[in-house]
């Protein structure tokens, strides 16, 4: 009799352990690369057509004003994954550098409490996740075999495919956490595609920093065709899910790593470069068709992944983000943490684009009216040096070197290559348009500031006015309060926070002549053991 009670007790406690395996829910990320906001129809850009996005923005939370901790790919996705600054993760929170194993990642830490988890598309990157001993992308195991035919510009891997494969091969009972790393509308685009498959022109707006020409209109629509094509997969999965019965306990967030690859948006913390699409929806718990206006960042939806598995987060590197769970089941609109009222995100190296492939290091903090944005380094060009050494894109042997310089305005490369910055500098010279290109690639303050309510391009500086004084130094402090709180070393840190130039890049290098800020002042020039190794033979 004791042993048949016994029995009985196990197969009850095991019956229960299932069900609680299958109540825990699904997690679901979908990341669009270099998309700004408000490049959605949820938001009511006429020019593009999102249905995806806006099914889960229907079905739960659109967020007004969610923000990238840093406006480019490789730091942002480690950022996300370990649900910190950029400026907490040493190699890892600086473009194509490495991502150092005591980082822990949020995919890795629901795999061992029992989820199955993968990932298509683009993962983390670019980078070396491989010299920090790591067996894999930090994203998790890769799903992205199954192919498809594509327009030109646009990846072959048939994202939603490669979903329902993961489906297919994940273990009864067991929840999922998948992340679909879209790898559009990341530059190059198919010039013209968007006008070739019937999309208006006339409903582009084209921000202020741009000028608004056909040329730039058709630009910007191949973007948004791009978005489509990104929308278009993460529809696919949703009918997956839908079909499958998982979709009301699968939390499903759907958002971008940074702004879109124009001039003066990705890789600048102006509004264009870190204010983010996000939409998040849990049929099952979370009551829909709201729009919450609180800033949130999107480290803190790492949080929320978090709290909302009710996986234990990483103790020796805690979490920077703040939940949103009790946002998403409050059932309010508009404001409903007002103590949500800013958000701080930016920036280190983006591509080798200057002397010694130093980078551009920014902070900001972003209010509800202000963005306040410190530059380290301002005698630095924030896009690029104007010229290089060579005409490619890396060269590789001594001979370059030593060639003369080439010409002007071929050194831009924190600026992805493209018809609209090829227009700028084709116009360089144009009384009316040049203001555009130097806009985005002329030097700028240690300190700016912008009435974003009034001003979201990012283009009148309050920061030199008198009636903003007050406002700027109690941003300052915020910033200053945070960061050194947060240990940024380019607060904290000796010679002004120089170890992040010491941080190796794996991907390609380019040379600069030596500017003169360098010359006069030597103390200035960090030295890289790193890029010795790498300069021409």
């Amino acid at each position: 009799m004791v042993r048949i009670h016994l029995v009985l007790l196990f197969a009850v406690a095991l019956s229960c352990t299932n069900l609680l395996a299958a109540d825990r829910p699904n997690v679901l990320v979908a990341i669009s690369d270099d998309q700004s906001f408000p490049h959605t129809s949820a938001y009511g850009y006429q020019a593009i057509q999102t249905p995806a996005f806006d099914r889960v923005a229907r079905t739960g939370v659109l967020f007004n004003n969610a923000f990238t901790p840093a406006p480019g790919c490789s730091p942002m996705r480690a950022a996300f994954l370990t649900g910190r600054n950029i400026w907490q993760i040493e190699h890892a929170g600086t473009h194509a550098s490495s991502f150092d194993t005591k980082y822990e990642v949020y995919q890795d830490r629901l795999e061992k409490a029992g989820y199955f988890v993968g990932y298509t598309g683009k993962g983390w990157g670019p980078g070396n996740w491989k010299v920090s001993e790591r067996s894999r992308n930090p994203a998790g195991p890769v799903f992205s075999s199954k192919k498809s035919k594509s327009p030109g510009g646009i990846s072959s891997v048939d994202y939603a495919a490669n979903f329902d494969a993961f489906l297919d091969q994940r273990p009864d009972d067991a929840p999922f956490s998948f992340w679909f790393g879209c790898q559009e509308p990341h530059r190059v685009f198919e010039k013209g595609i968007g006008l070739k498959n019937g999309m208006d022109p006339a409903k582009v707006v084209v921000p202020e920093f741009l000028p608004d020409t056909p040329e730039i209109r058709s630009d910007i629509l191949d973007y948004c065709y791009e978005i489509q094509w990104f929308d278009q997969h993460f529809g696919r999965m949703l009918e997956s899910l839908e079909k499958a019965g998982e979709l009301d306990n699968t939390i499903v967030i759907v958002t971008s790593d940074n702004g879109m690859a124009f001039p003066r948006a990705k890789a600048n913390v102006y509004e264009y470069g870190i204010h983010m699409p996000l939409a998040i929806s849990w049929p099952g718990k979370v009551k829909g068709d709201r729009a919450v206006d609180d800033l949130v960042n999107l480290i803190d939806v790492t949080a929320t992944i978090y709290e909302a598995t009710e996986v234990q987060p990483p103790e020796k590197t805690p979490l920077s983000g703040r939940s949103l769970v009790g946002l998403l089941r409050s059932g309010k609109r508009g404001i409903v943490e007002p103590d949500r009222d800013a958000i701080f995100s930016g920036r280190e190296r983006h591509s080798s684009v200057r002397y010694q492939s130093l980078g551009y290091p920014q902070r900001c903090v972003r209010t509800d009216q202000y963005l306040y944005i410190r530059n380290f380094r301002p005698e630095r060009w924030p896009a690029g040096a104007p010229q290089k050494f060579g005409s490619g894109s890396y060269p590789k042997n001594k001979a370059i070197l030593a060639e003369e310089l080439g010409p002007m305005h071929e050194g831009y490369h924190d600026i992805d290559g493209c018809p609209s910055l090829t227009f700028l500098v084709e116009n360089h010279d144009d009384a009316e348009l040049a203001k555009y290109l130097q806009w985005a690639v002329a030097k700028r303050p240690a300190e700016e500031l912008f009435d974003i309510q009034s001003d979201p391009a990012c283009l009148n500086d309050l920061s030199a006015k008198p009636e903003f004084a007050d406002v700027k130094q109690t941003l300052s402090e915020r910033l200053n309060d945070y960061l050194t709180e947060t240990n940024d070393p380019r607060v904290s840190g000796p010679n002004g926070g120089d170890v992040w130039e010491t941080y190796p890049r794996y991907s390609g290098l380019r040379w600069f002549p030596t500017p003169d800020w360098a010359t006069q002042s030597p103390d200035r020039v960090p030295k890289l053991e790193w890029l010795e190794k790498r300069r021409p033979k």
